[in-house]
């Protein structure tokens, strides 16, 4: 009853600005939350307790004006954190308190904003309802939550145009709380940190023996400079994510100190790599999958093609059907294995070497001048998730756990990929390969595990990892031109681009090192 009389007082001192609005509605259609592209496609990052709000168009749902998601690329943000979410544990069970959270912020988002702006607050507390009971213990957390849903549902009824605001004289204009947490910024300390690791523990740890080769023992102390770095740099982005009210991501941050122009470099920078990354996926899988079936290869008429270009394009054709999913949530649950995987390779390595007696004999040179340049690329490589981690620190409950987070998944990652480097190269030595999987003897059970695992992540990372360029473009078509069937050709075409370099270009420590050279170094000198 408390509740319901709270509500009526809410919604009684905005019943002047809700007419005002609804005259707005009808005289400027062209200002309603309709979001460009996929803005309003029903996303995989809304259905996480973990997931961070949308960045696409200016929906109604937003309780403030942010300028900065309407210049383009709106669908950053959205699809960044499909690229880097894990998955809540406690999401998935009816009935609990999570469920009635996830639905009763689609119920204030949709149908407040739309159908209930005349309704009575007891038809609104009706359907916010869970459909089952929760338990007596979860009662009172439910209770908390109800009370904090309603006092936000009074913000989803204001529209949340510019227009609208302009006509509220200023001393009746609602507060704005930078950095308020929403019902979808719930990550905790485990899950955002998860959430780093899987970012960072890619394709990258398997160059790391190759590095050593290049730049001698002495170029791992370049590996840990770009872990501290990493660090550092992710604590100055929090504190020009803070700076200013508004700022969520790395082109938002481009917008804010170069304008327009460096909205758009900072963008551009970003989107280059991520494609980089998908023609690296695609020479890693031919690599590997050439390994485990040398004698693999198709002859059309005169023309023959051997188990490289054969796999490249299996793989392609592969990968190509899950670009066009237009939800990626299972993608981006499975794609977080990509930390298993990673931590399992590096067990098969050092069990091939002890248990299997392949041995760690080799000594190598303490520094190879001529190679540093390559070493410095690969371990910076290494260190390239760095446009997920504004993502990471706005999805988090707690934001002053921020930079431990930071130190745990950098840490953690360190470790690992110097354990895979040492071990690698003291196992191969010169006779090294830019992956140490295509070194694995290949007659032992746990080379084929290593090698299967190695596959079978860049799979489920590819379409997470093109969708973000591909959201970009879709921006700039027409509307009259966004269909589904355009969009299905837009992708094809990048995914068929990806392969047309990846034959063109097929080493593997080559792009590896221009990727972190170049990009991920442009990236964290921009920060």
């Amino acid at each position: 009853e408390a509740t319901r009389s709270r509500m009526r007082s809410l919604l009684g001192e905005e019943r002047s600005f809700i007419i005002e609005s609804d005259d707005d509605d009808e005289e400027d259609p062209a200002h309603r939350g309709d979001g460009v592209g996929h803005g309003d496609d029903g996303s995989s990052s809304d259905s996480s307790s973990c997931a961070t709000p949308r960045g696409g168009g200016g929906g109604g749902g937003d309780s403030q004006p942010n300028s900065y998601t309407n210049q383009w690329p709106q669908s950053y943000r959205q699809s960044i954190d499909i690229l880097s979410n894990v998955q809540s544990p406690s999401l998935g069970f009816l009935g609990t308190p999570t469920l009635s959270r996830l639905s009763n912020s689609f119920l204030n988002s949709s149908f407040l904003n739309n159908s209930f702006r005349g309704k009575t607050p007891e038809i609104v507390s009706n359907l916010v309802k869970p459909l089952i009971r929760p338990t007596t213990s979860d009662e009172q957390q439910q209770q908390q939550q109800q009370h904090e849903d309603i006092r936000k549902s009074s913000q989803y009824l204001l529209p949340s145009r510019k227009p609208s605001l302009q006509q509220i004289p200023e001393d009746q204009k609602p507060l704005v709380v930078g950095h308020e947490v929403s019902p979808y910024q719930q990550c905790s300390y485990t899950q955002g940190a998860m959430n780093g690791i899987n970012v960072l523990c890619g394709v990258g740890i398997l160059s790391t023996p190759y590095a050593i080769k290049q730049g001698g023992w002495l170029g791992l102390v370049i590996l840990v400079v770009f872990a501290l770095l990493a660090w550092y740099t992710g604590v100055l982005l929090r504190r020009c994510l803070d700076s200013k009210e508004g700022l969520q991501t790395y082109p938002d941050i481009g917008h804010a100190a170069f304008g327009t122009t460096g909205r758009i470099a900072i963008s551009i920078i970003l989107y280059v790599e991520l494609y980089a990354c998908c023609i690296e996926y695609l020479i890693l899988e031919s690599d590997n999958l050439s390994k485990l079936f040398p004698n693999v290869h198709l002859s059309i008429g005169g023309l023959t093609i051997n188990s490289h270009v054969f796999f490249a394009i299996l793989t392609t054709l592969v990968v190509m059907p899950t670009t066009w999913l237009r939800d990626l949530t299972c993608l981006s649950y499975i794609s977080a294995g990509g930390v298993v995987a990673s931590i399992l390779v590096v067990i098969c390595l050092c069990w091939i070497g002890v248990v299997d007696h392949v041995g760690f004999e080799n000594k190598g040179t303490a520094l190879n001048l001529p190679g540093i340049p390559i070493a410095i690329g690969l371990y910076g490589y290494c260190y390239s998730g760095h446009g997920v981690f504004p993502n990471i620190y706005s999805s988090l409950k707690n934001r002053n756990q921020f930079p431990s987070i930071l130190f745990t998944c950098i840490g953690f990652s360190t470790i690992l990929f110097t354990a895979a480097a040492v071990m690698g190269y003291k196992m191969f030595g010169e006779a090294t390969e830019s992956q140490f999987t295509l070194n694995l003897p290949e007659n032992l059970v746990v080379s084929k595990i290593a090698v299967w695992a190695t596959v079978a992540n860049p799979i489920t990372k590819y379409a997470l990892t093109i969708t973000p360029l591909a959201m970009s473009l879709e921006e700039l078509l027409p509307r009259s031109q966004q269909k589904y069937s355009n969009i299905i050709l837009l992708r094809s075409a990048l995914v068929v681009s990806t392969l047309i370099i990846a034959l063109s270009v097929p080493f593997f420590a080559l792009v590896m090192a221009l990727i972190g050279s170049l990009f991920a170094m442009l990236v964290v000198s921009f920060r």
